[in-house]
């Protein structure tokens, strides 16, 4: 049972940690460039690297959250960490393509750990704000996510691929801070009552029919967000570099604005959902941005710039809500849906940086973006979610 107060250390410490495995982790991405040169890696390649990582990530998140369900393990966020750490100094050490993706697939692992067990935390620290949990969580993740291109500009392609180890000791102290929530996590009294056995979940108010279109809409919309996602994450740069002849450190400036954007967004999802309801946050969100993706391909640097803005702030609002939404829908099944929501979002970002370097290899990065550009048009289907606030009728 969750506690009625909500633990502010607790969230802020999870919220930092998420910052530091999302700096790790989206330093992949922001490196590919520097990759692309002296590995000699078509787009392609570059895109499987991203669906190694994610696919990884997407296929573990469900089955670990589904076991930590069962068997709490207060440390093993931990041990995740430990395993991206192996995998960061692999990457800096690895001087081929199978290697990087071995290093990329360790830190996938990590992930796989991290996220689920991390969002149960957040949500046993919740009280009754779990929007706010959960946008504090994710707003040191998309955080990090956006420092990654900014560090990677900075220091990594002025001093080359080895000085990626020593972004080792950040996922390190990631490991140190998620030690004391460990620690907390032994001494809650959801873990302590786990003694005398799993216990069995809350039944749902709700119909199983409505519970499956409810998952199967809420899937969608995730697939929407994280494929766009993936266009701008891995190759809005080289959009950049193609469309308007920047240099790489600058494209990489204005990846890190876009992040940067996506990270401010998330903030504002979980607590407006608490207060006016999740399913019209996750409405605006996802459709709301489809103005604005749908102009991108044709705007000038600029425009370009003010619209990738705007697409960061209105899109990443959806997740935190889409996540709590989908816990309420399945009450007592935390890390199950937690596992299922991140590992899903993981893999359509990994599918969706594969599926669109191919593309580009065989177009161009802008026809790329001109295709993208519709996806947030699946937002329409938000509009057949249940009202969650609105009283249900007990299951016969």
């Amino acid at each position: 049972m969750n506690s009625p107060r909500t633990v502010l250390p607790v969230l802020f410490a999870l919220s930092l940690a998420h910052l530091l495995n999302d700096t790790v982790q989206s330093l992949i991405p922001a490196t590919y460039p520097l990759l692309k040169d002296s590995l000699h890696l078509s787009f392609a390649q570059l895109g499987l690297i991203t669906l190694c990582f994610q696919l990884t990530a997407s296929v573990l998140q469900p089955l670990v959250g589904l076991l930590l369900d069962r068997h709490p393990s207060p440390f093993a966020l931990t041990v995740g960490m430990g395993i991206t750490t192996a995998g960061v100094l692999l990457l800096a050490a690895a001087d081929s393509f199978h290697l990087v993706l071995a290093a990329a697939a360790l830190v996938g692992v990590g992930s796989s750990i991290f996220h689920p067990e991390a969002s149960r935390a957040a949500h046993l620290a919740a009280g009754l704000r779990r929007g706010f949990a959960q946008s504090l969580f994710q707003v040191g993740g998309n955080a990090g996510t956006a420092l990654g291109p900014l560090l990677a500009a900075l220091i990594i392609m002025p001093r080359g691929q080895h000085s990626l180890a020593a972004f080792s000791l950040v996922a390190l102290a990631a490991a140190g801070v998620l030690f004391g929530v460990g620690r907390w996590r032994s001494a809650h009294p959801s873990h302590r009552n786990r003694a005398s056995g799993p216990a069995p979940a809350p039944p749902s108010l709700r119909p199983p029919g409505v519970i499956v279109r409810a998952l199967a809409i809420l899937l969608a919309l995730i697939f929407s967000k994280y494929f766009y996602l993936a266009a701008l994450g891995n190759y809005y740069t080289f959009y950049l570099m193609d469309r308007f002849a920047l240099p790489a450190t600058t494209a990489q400036i204005y990846l890190f604005v876009f992040l940067f954007a996506v990270a401010a967004g998330t903030i504002a999802g979980g607590p407006v959902g608490d207060r006016i309801g999740r399913r019209r946050v996750i409405w605006a969100s996802i459709l709301g941005v489809a103005p604005f993706t749908l102009a991108l391909p044709y705007l000038n640097l600029a425009g370009a710039a003010i619209a990738s803005v705007l697409i960061g702030l209105i899109l990443s609002s959806a997740f935190s809500a889409i996540l709590v939404y989908a816990q309420e829908l399945l009450p007592g099944r935390v890390g199950f849906v937690s596992g299922l929501f991140f590992g899903f979002a993981f893999g359509m970002a990994g599918i969706g940086a594969a599926v669109l370097g191919k593309l580009a290899d065989q177009t161009s990065i802008r026809f790329v973006f001109q295709v993208c550009a519709f996806l947030p048009l699946i937002g329409l289907l938000a509009a057949f979610l249940p009202d969650l606030e609105s009283p249900a009728r007990p299951n016969p």
